[in-house]
């Protein structure tokens, strides 16, 4: 896994060993040797991790950690901070400033390496949901988001653990912080329980014999449901080996007894941070996605979303010889229905119709409403003769159904259809809905409540003017 990490030290001897031993891991190194010239650093190069000495003169680490930390544009990258001292003290201000972890030197190039590739795949993630922010905000959503809920409330975190005094000792830890905290001392059914209450932080201590630990996290991983829960391992120096699995099976987080209660707390509210602004990302996007594609009245996809796609639709299809029709309909005399019974009597057709149009149509079919009383059906490997039908069916319902109004009366309206087929590769969507828009006029034309097949596609040729 290829990523590129800035070193922070004040001693170049430390900064050129360790850029040696990450250089021969195939990362890609950066060096800085004080605070600022960091900073500046990974403003410009947005690095994918800082490991991050704490004793510097001038800025020390906590507050490098901290600045990186507060802009919004650089909080996701992960940061380790790197110390001389095994102070407890030391470890609770880290991961209170913000950082992702903490080690002390000399350094287990193991235990370095794992950690490195954990944190790496984290911020790769986050990368991934930066790119879908970019793209609400391209398609001119506010996507600044609110991180109230992300501090908030309180989280659901399972303890998993053999020993009811250690995990008593951390359920009393974790509810004095404001969690809600169920405890589990059994192995059994641990993964079922915890799929069935998918709370923001699981805590699984080492102290199960065997791979119990690993092979419950391991499948936590592998289910749905709990894929992006976050795990944290608790375990014993003497389980350091089974930690480095941990973090390799994709573990967010472990610690060695003992274990400061200070530092437990920190290391939870990193998890349920990182979490909940994940989930947040993701929520926001797929609604920006629902909003930008889809049509807020029917629930049909949009106009927008049937120009992009359909362009794919008509490619794969005169590509590979594979059959396409398509369906144009307007619904007969719409304006009359606003004029007389309302606006919202007018949009409740239009909700009614899209139902049917839906109930009528495959699930693979691209249904949209192609603006007012239009609507469109994109049927991907369907011969002219089915759509046709299919059409004549809708066409059907949508007459032999009165449709029930806001103010309990009834109403029947009827719609006009004109049907196309793909038949040559060079022709393009524009052109296939040319040909089912003159179809449906002449349905219009010929007295409205039928189908009209389209005429078929005449490629267009260039022509010399002969003077």
């Amino acid at each position: 896994m290829s990523a590129r990490i800035l070193i922070v030290d004040d001693l170049a001897a430390s900064v050129k060993v360790l850029a040696a031993k990450l250089t021969s891991e195939y990362y890609d190194v950066l060096t800085a040797h004080d605070g600022p010239t960091a900073l500046e650093i990974v403003s410009r190069e947005m690095p994918d991790l800082v490991l991050l000495d704490v004793m510097m003169p001038g800025m020390d680490g906590f507050e490098v950690c901290r600045r990186i930390k507060k802009s919004a544009r650089t909080a996701h990258i992960p940061v380790v901070m790197v110390t001389a001292l095994n102070d407890m003290r030391d470890r609770v201000n880290g991961l209170q400033a913000g950082a992702d972890d903490f080690l002390t030197k000399p350094l287990n190039d193991t235990m370095l390496f794992a950690r490195v590739r954990s944190l790496v795949r984290m911020k790769r993630t986050f990368d991934q949901w930066s790119q879908h922010q970019q793209t609400s905000r391209d398609l001119g959503f506010d996507v600044d988001p609110d991180m109230t809920d992300v501090h908030g409330r309180a989280a659901g975190v399972i303890v998993v653990d053999s020993s009811e005094i250690q995990s008593d000792n951390i359920r009393g830890v974790l509810e004095r912080d404001g969690h809600n905290v169920t405890v589990l001392n059994s192995y059994i059914d641990a993964a079922q329980h915890i799929a069935g209450d998918l709370p923001d932080v699981v805590v699984v201590s080492m102290d199960f014999e065997g791979d119990e630990p690993l092979r419950l996290a391991s499948r936590l991983r592998s289910q749905e449901p709990t894929r992006q829960v976050p795990i944290l391992l608790i375990g014993d120096a003497e389980d350091e080996s089974n930690l480095i699995k941990g973090l390799e099976l994709g573990v967010n987080d472990c610690v060695v007894r003992p274990v400061d209660e200070q530092e437990i707390v920190a290391r939870v509210r990193t998890q349920v941070r990182r979490k909940r602004y994940q989930e947040m990302l993701q929520s926001n996007f797929e609604q920006h996605l629902s909003m930008a594609l889809t049509d807020g009245l029917t629930g049909l996809h949009n106009r927008r979303y049937l120009e992009s796609h359909l362009d794919g639709i008509v490619k794969r299809a005169g590509d590979g010889g594979h059959g396409l029709s398509l369906m144009l309909i307007d619904l007969d005399h719409f304006k009359r229905v606003n004029d007389t019974y309302g606006h919202a009597a007018g949009d409740e057709v239009l909700r009614v119709v899209a139902k049917r149009l839906l109930r009528n149509v495959r699930g693979f079919d691209t249904a949209a409403r192609f603006g007012g009383e239009e609507f469109i059906v994109a049927m991907p490997d369907t011969p002219i003769d089915i759509a046709f039908a299919v059409a004549d069916r809708i066409r059907t319902k949508v007459a032999e159904e009165p449709i029930p109004l806001p103010d309990g009366s009834q109403l029947t309206v009827t719609m006009s259809a004109g049907v196309a087929e793909l038949v040559e590769p060079g022709e393009t969507a524009a052109e296939l809905i040319e040909r089912a828009d003159k179809a449906l006029y002449m349905a219009k034309h010929d007295g409205r409540d039928r189908v009209v097949r389209a005429d078929p596609f005449v490629k267009k040729t260039s022509e010399t003017a002969v003077e």
